[in-house]
């Protein structure tokens, strides 16, 4: 039967995990922001077989966390659109749009 396993992580732990998921052979599904009332909920969702584990934590509104573009080149399109729809800081992403991602009437319409 597939699993599916929420990891809880520390924003500062997110490479290292992320490292540990590529080396174990997982896929990257998705990347995934959610407005929450402190901030944002970041999820990392990763696949091998048919289990999915993602890798989530709390941040609050302008806290910038790194890019996983050089573990995971295709993750920048991810990233680029939860810079561009929620504002969340994002350094170091590989190809970075500099919020030209989405052309959207409001800047930062779910910030």
């Amino acid at each position: 039967m597939p699993e599916n396993i929420i990891i809880p992580i520390s924003p500062e732990g997110l490479l290292e995990e992320v490292l540990k998921m590529k080396g174990s052979g997982c896929r990257l599904v998705q990347i995934c922001a959610t407005r929450i009332e402190e901030g944002y909920e970041m999820s990392y969702s990763f696949g091998k077989d048919l289990d999915l584990y993602t890798l989530r934590f709390c941040i609050g509104e302008d806290v910038e966390i790194p890019s996983v573009t050089e573990i995971y080149p295709a993750s920048f399109l991810y990233e680029n659109e939860i810079h561009d729809l929620f504002g969340v800081p994002i350094k170091m992403i590989s190809l970075d749009y500099q919020g030209t991602l989405y052309r959207t009437e409001k800047k930062t319409p779910f910030k």
